[in-house]
């Protein structure tokens, strides 16, 4: 249960952009302000509410029936020994007419096809965490391809004779090009760093050209002591004929954030506040080795603003109509619940409406920020 719980934790911190609190500027401020109120739902109140729902009702009297018969299998074994139940759970036979036997198969009988308060618990966990990674990646909403039988969309149809259904159906699709944006971060030691489009050559017209890269201008970077803020100023083109030679034909934009991350700094030896800014380590890599937060902002900056993306138009109506698709098509399994009998077959619904409820409360936290969005793009358009 425990490994549920974290992995669904880290699911909702990459969807709710964790990793990025300490940006400092348009979607990433407003955001900033619900963090808290955000973390501690993850941590506290949705913990909380899943152990308060599984102590009452049918789903209360599923538990007590696995505690019954754990209770009875202690019976047996103390009493009649080790050998009087296998590894399975089968009762040596000639037990089978005492009454601790008669006692230990009615209540196996009777937990048949429930589960345990940690199963349930994870399986709560489970399914939040299947349904919801199915439609982000790094963060970004995007309708994902799906190869299972199983895992399909729900598509709404009216029984036209003829259907067309894009898979980026009432989405705007943000060109990068179209979506340029300063970016701002905040240090540790309270220094804001900014990066600063100074110009930007991009392609017309979609009409492919040159492959263009972010190049920080090092000799236009300022600093300014009243405020406490770097600005360090990039170009986004395609490479000098020099460049080419200096960053190869693979990983560009890798080599060229690699050499600013020892360059900049180089810099600003005289000036230690915004050394600090720049060095200071911001989280480790996979192997274990530091990154500061100059080497992780160049990363996110540059990555963010090479890719297009797209916003919902309806994120919380599609989410809605897929969570209950998911949870008609995938949780109420008919077979195990006929298999299971009619008096768990409340449990099973009580199930569906705790997974209900709480994926919707997550889901109108991300249509929250989605239209904050897509409020931007359209004020910015229209």
């Amino acid at each position: 249960m425990g490994d549920s719980r974290t992995r669904f934790r880290h699911l909702l911190r990459e969807l709710f952009q964790f990793d990025l609190a300490d940006l400092d500027f348009g979607i990433y401020r407003i955001m900033n302000y619900k963090r808290q109120v955000i973390e501690h739902w993850i941590d506290q109140d949705l913990p909380g509410a899943i152990e308060k729902e599984l102590k009452r009702g049918a789903l209360a009297e599923i538990q007590q029936a696995q505690q019954a018969l754990e209770e009875a299998r202690q019976r047996v074994l103390e009493t009649l020994g080790e050998e009087a139940i296998d590894a399975e759970g089968n009762l040596a036979e000639k037990y089978a007419d005492t009454p601790l036997g008669k006692a230990y198969l009615k209540a196996r009988e009777k937990a048949a096809h429930t589960q345990s308060s940690e199963a349930l618990e994870a399986a709560v966990y489970n399914h939040l965490y299947t349904f919801f990674s199915r439609y982000y990646q790094d963060g970004d909403f995007i309708s994902k391809r799906r190869y299972s039988k199983k895992e399909r969309y729900a598509i709404p149809y009216n029984g036209e004779e003829v259907y067309l259904y894009w898979a980026n159906h009432d989405q705007y699709y943000i060109k990068t090009a179209e979506h340029f944006t300063d970016y701002t971060w905040k240090a540790p030691n309270g220094v804001t760093v900014h990066f600063k489009l100074q110009a930007a050559d991009v392609e017309v017209n979609n009409v492919k050209g040159e492959k263009r890269f972010f190049l920080p201008v090092l000799d236009g970077m300022t600093w300014e002591a009243e405020t406490r803020t770097l600005t360090i100023p990039f170009q986004y083109r395609p490479l000098t004929e020099q460049e080419k030679i200096r960053y190869g034909n693979k990983k560009q934009q890798e080599k060229i954030n690699e050499g600013a991350k020892h360059a900049t700094p180089e810099r600003l030896q005289g000036n230690a506040e915004a050394l600090a800014a720049l060095t200071a380590e911001r989280r480790v890599d996979a192997k274990g080795n530091p990154v500061s937060y100059l080497a992780h902002h160049l990363r996110q900056y540059t990555a963010r603003n090479t890719r297009d993306f797209f916003i919902h138009k309806d994120l919380k109506g599609f989410l809605s109509r897929e969570l209950d698709f998911y949870l008609k098509n995938e949780v109420l399994n008919l077979d195990e619940l006929e298999a299971a009998g009619e008096h768990l077959a409340e449990g099973w619904f009580q199930l569906m409406r705790l997974i209900k409820r709480i994926g919707n409360h997550i889901i109108d936290l991300l249509a929250q920020i989605e239209n904050f969005q897509k409020m931007l793009w359209e004020k910015k358009k229209f």
